[in-house]
């Protein structure tokens, strides 16, 4: 199965995926961390299509290790899916992969989200050197709705909430 993590910025999408994928033994591809991996901090400049480029990577990626492993958990992580076509992209791979798919939609307030990016820029804690509280108010002022079935998940409630609520969308 093919998850996208969507949602913008700091609303949790990483810390979601990484748990559910510990609980299910599933495999988190981050776009953020591969994009890194590859092109070393010089190479990396966060413009769409160097976005798109990593994530036709994790899709080839996603397909490697599904055809050794055809009941595996993919989750793709470190993309807002803020645009449509990022989200058909996905979709069309499934389809030929015959893979079912899941769109888990992270959300939280504001607020929340301006304290989580601040706190993890404070302390080191994500790779995306252009994450900040204004990359999310333009990703937010740009983001088209998702209009396919989804499972919108508040993350501001506990942790163990929302991986209940994502692991019921899952199975």
């Amino acid at each position: 199965m093919l998850v996208l993590m969507a949602g913008l910025p700091g609303t949790g999408k990483s810390t979601l995926a990484r748990a559910l994928a510990s609980r299910i033994d599933g495999s988190v591809l981050n776009k953020d961390e591969i994009r890194l991996a590859l092109l070393s901090s010089a190479g990396v400049e966060y413009s769409t299509s160097q976005d798109d480029f990593v994530m036709e990577i994790m899709l080839n990626t996603a397909a490697w290790i599904l055809r050794r492993d055809p009941g595996r958990v993919i989750f793709f992580d470190g993309r807002t899916f803020s645009q449509r076509y990022q989200i058909d992209r996905v979709l069309e791979v499934a389809a030929r992969l015959n893979q079912p798919w899941r769109i888990l939609e992270c959300v939280c307030t504001d607020e929340t989200a301006r304290s989580r990016i601040q706190a993890q820029s404070v302390a080191g804690e994500h790779v995306a050197e252009n994450r900040s509280y204004d990359l999310y108010l333009a990703v937010k002022a740009r983001f088209q709705p998702i209009n396919y079935d989804k499972t919108v998940i508040d993350t501001d409630g506990p942790l163990n909430e929302c991986l209940n609520q994502a692991l019921n969308a899952i199975r």
